[in-house]
């Protein structure tokens, strides 16, 4: 069992930077690999960003390459993602999430999922 506790989300400026954090409970954090989700309101939830339980794999959709970057700390057991230059359509709950499978980038893969942290980007 994983316990996912997401934090920094907030108000920004378009163009603006946020980093969230996502804090996970367990002692096999290192064997997960963590997504970072969004969902806007009326759209489904989408991967933004994939890290593989080493860090040595990730994945980034087209929307979001070069702007977001996802990393993690395995002796923290946190996950992080960096987003720079924000959009409004950026704008969404994030939610952190764990999948078993080795550089998992569907979201069917993903087991435990954070309560998600509110980003709003204004213009």
């Amino acid at each position: 069992q994983v316990q996912l506790v997401e934090s920094g989300g907030g108000l920004v400026q378009a163009g603006g930077s946020l980093r969230l954090s996502c804090a996970a409970s367990g002692r096999t954090f290192s064997s997960y690999t963590m997504g970072w989700f969004r969902q806007a309101p009326g759209k489904e939830r989408l991967l933004v960003a994939g890290i593989s339980w080493s860090g040595g794999d990730a994945y980034y959709p087209d929307s979001v390459k070069g702007r977001f970057t996802i990393s993690r700390d395995n002796a923290k057991n946190t996950v992080y993602l960096q987003m720079n230059s924000l959009k409004p359509e950026d704008t969404a709950v994030y939610y952190c999430a764990a999948a078993v499978k080795y550089s998992a980038w569907v979201q069917t893969d993903y087991i435990y999922w954070g309560q998600g942290t509110q980003v709003t980007v204004s213009s």
